[in-house]
């Protein structure tokens, strides 16, 4: 959506206290356990775990978190077996929205959302009602760090981005899934500061809402967020600026 590398600096920000950093510290290693186990524990024969990983560390998780969570997916650690699902819904004034969850109890899970998504003023809707209209990217958040934008887009090109867009301090780079960890690389070779990088589901076609409408989203986004069991949540609605920058206060 526009205004992506905004709305993950809020995110970040509002991950910065202690109780934000404990959840998504919960969230992180269910992503490593769930792609231990899909892959192996080897971070360097299995792409989804390395990318997990990294993110873990960006986020300042602990190395021991990182290492119980890895042997909990491997089946070495005590916790029940997660399952990965996704919901699909909509929101108020009819954004389309994605939340992928990895849970021990469907029934629960599904309760939680559901809740979520009445409470917020959408709806949960039936599987496949929405999927179509999201298309899976990588996404790789650089920090200008004084260098020329364009200079760092020639140089993500370079590396095999298929697209770049720049918005204030932050460049936005996207990828085919199967590329992320590949364009990472090189970009770190060439000692780029990259601020996160992770696969997403990305909008085909957007649309826009009155920012009240848009203000109402975004509440929903952060109630489904809350909940243990939510990884990621994605809309198509098309997110001014000034409204993440009213929401963000």
């Amino acid at each position: 959506m526009s205004g992506h590398s905004k709305w993950a600096q809020i995110k970040h920000q509002k991950a910065g206290n202690d109780a934000k950093r404990g959840q998504l510290f919960t969230k992180l290693g269910r992503e490593i356990s769930i792609a231990a186990r899909e892959g192996g524990p080897d971070p360097e024969a299995n792409v989804r775990l390395r990318l997990a990983i990294q993110r873990a560390r960006d986020a300042n998780m602990p190395t021991e978190n990182i290492e119980r969570a890895i042997k909990r997916g491997s089946g070495q650690g005590d916790g029940a077996a997660l399952e990965e699902a996704v919901y699909e819904g909509y929101g108020p004034g009819g954004a389309a929205m994605l939340v992928h969850v990895a849970t021990d109890n469907r029934n629960r899970t599904t309760a939680e959302i559901r809740n979520a998504f009445t409470r917020g003023g959408g709806n949960l809707g039936e599987s496949g009602c929405v999927a179509w209209l999201f298309e899976p990217r990588g996404v790789i958040e650089v920090e200008v760090d004084g260098n020329d934008p364009d200079e760092l887009a020639l140089q993500a090109i370079d590396a095999g981005a298929e697209d770049v867009q720049s918005e204030g301090s932050t460049v936005s780079i996207y990828t085919e899934p199967s590329a992320l960890d590949r364009v990472r690389q090189a970009l770190a070779a060439r000692n780029i500061r990259i601020a996160s990088a992770e696969t997403t589901m990305v909008p085909k076609t957007t649309v826009t809402t009155d920012d009240e409408t848009a203000l109402k989203v975004l509440r929903l986004i952060d109630r489904l967020e809350e909940l243990d069991d939510v990884q990621k949540v994605y809309t198509n609605l098309e997110i001014a600026d000034a409204v993440l920058e009213q929401y963000a206060k």
